[in-house]
């Protein structure tokens, strides 16, 4: 019966050891997705009332938290029984974020009639406490549409990484890479968000830091809105890409003949892809929005 015992433990090390070893290399091979997650976020979490933030950082957490219940099973699901699904899912997925992406480029110019930018509690303090509560409700609304999407894509890489493994330690693993990925990233955002409010308390203290960190913050959150839209085009387009083979194969020739930057000239031409795509659904959507209000 020790002996038993001692099998019993020495197996589950070993499968403890790999299922690290399994979450290691899904991580790593992650880590791109989970930039652009969090640039995308803290862009997302920005403009609310300074005593809102954490709360919006939380509530979208919670919300990435519960995308990855969903995408875990469903992705194993799909895996193991209609593999030829996954690609065709994900391009959706990718162009749903190139459609965001141009949708907020074009924001002001779409919908003139929303009369208020995306900084309200900044931009619009006349506003009232019940347009203020919808507009930080759309913006948690929003940010968690866009994180199923980058949820998706690392279980999709992070299970890629894992398919010869047995069943149990993929779900370990998986489990593991999107509790971590959650932690990380809006651990991250939370810490971002509250950067001008440490400089506000070091600069009453008397710290040279606490300037430094509030001019930092303004241009860092602008930074971030702008590598967050970027991001959509990029990670979108590249999903396009991916799933269109021959589109891939072509920007790939391309970019071979930048030479050393041709990694980066690949991702500008994933991300040129993502805004032609997204440009042609917003006109699709556009037109299809004005034959139905001339139907009516």
């Amino acid at each position: 019966m020790a002996s038993s015992l001692l099998i019993l433990l020495d197996d589950i090390t070993s499968m403890l050891d790999d299922v690290a070893t399994l979450t290691k290399v899904a991580a790593t091979k992650t880590s791109g997705v989970m930039g652009d997650d969090l640039a995308l976020n803290a862009e997302q979490a920005s403009g609310v009332r300074v005593e809102r933030e954490l709360p919006v950082v939380w509530a979208v957490a919670k919300g990435s938290l519960l995308n990855k219940v969903i995408l875990v099973p469903v992705a194993l699901l799909i895996s193991a029984f209609a593999p030829q699904a996954v690609m065709p899912l994900m391009v959706i997925g990718g162009l749903f974020l190139c459609y965001e992406g141009v949708e907020k480029l074009l924001h002001k110019a779409l919908h003139p009639e929303e009369k208020h930018s995306a900084a309200p509690a900044l931009a619009h303090p006349e506003l009232s406490d019940a347009q203020l509560v919808a507009i930080e409700q759309g913006k948690i609304k929003g940010a968690i549409r866009t994180d199923f999407v980058l949820s998706a894509e690392i279980i999709v890489i992070s299970l890629g990484t894992m398919a010869t493994a047995p069943m149990a330690q993929q779900v370990m693993a998986l489990s593991l890479v999107s509790i971590a990925a959650t932690v990380f990233v809006y651990g991250l955002v939370a810490g971002i968000v509250k950067i001008d409010d440490l400089g506000l308390r070091l600069h009453e203290k008397g710290r040279a830091m606490g300037a430094v960190l509030l001019r930092l913050a303004p241009k860092l959150m602008k930074a971030l809105s702008v590598l967050g839209t970027a991001a959509m085009f990029t990670v979108g387009g590249g999903i396009i890409a991916h799933g269109w083979h021959a589109a891939d194969v072509w920007l790939e020739s391309i970019a071979h003949h930048t030479g050393p930057v041709a990694p980066v000239a690949k991702a500008v031409l994933d991300a040129l892809l993502g805004v032609v795509a997204g440009a042609v659904l917003v006109g699709v959507m556009q037109l299809v929005a004005r034959l139905r209000r001339r139907a009516a």
